[in-house]
């Protein structure tokens, strides 16, 4: 096992080499919301090599004013258009969105409930012993 990150609040841990033989769980499944900053979009943009508005228009979702990655229907589940299904892997990880890069470590995570399904899904996080 590699370091394990602790957040204060948060009763676990994880370990982020965890991703490297995980199978995308964080990045397919229930549809949901992948949101995005303008200088997310202007990273992504530039690590894809695409000029921005060419971006926003073929991946990204606008909802109300803020825009998110767009999602792909496979069969019962949704991919992020940026996992590749294939190789298990996020395709833009070096600049992914902050709110990919905080996983697991969302707020709703502190809900012992929440942390439950969590921990089914990603087998980096190592509850806490009560």
């Amino acid at each position: 096992m590699s370091y394990l990150i602790k957040k204060e609040g948060f009763e676990f841990a994880f370990d982020p080499k965890a991703c490297e033989s995980c199978e995308g769980n964080c990045c397919r499944g229930e549809s949901g919301y992948i949101w995005v900053t303008k200088e997310e979009i202007k990273k992504i943009a530039g690590f894809l090599q695409m000029d921005q508005q060419e971006f926003i228009q073929h991946c990204l979702k606008k909802i109300g004013y803020r825009f998110t990655i767009k999602e792909i229907r496979q069969g019962e589940e949704y991919l992020c258009l940026f996992f590749d299904p294939k190789k298990k892997r996020c395709e833009i990880y070096p600049v992914r969105p902050r709110q990919c890069r905080t996983f697991p470590f969302w707020e709703q995570c502190k809900d012992p409930k929440n942390l439950q399904k969590v921990c089914e899904e990603c087998k980096g996080i190592y509850p806490f012993s009560s």
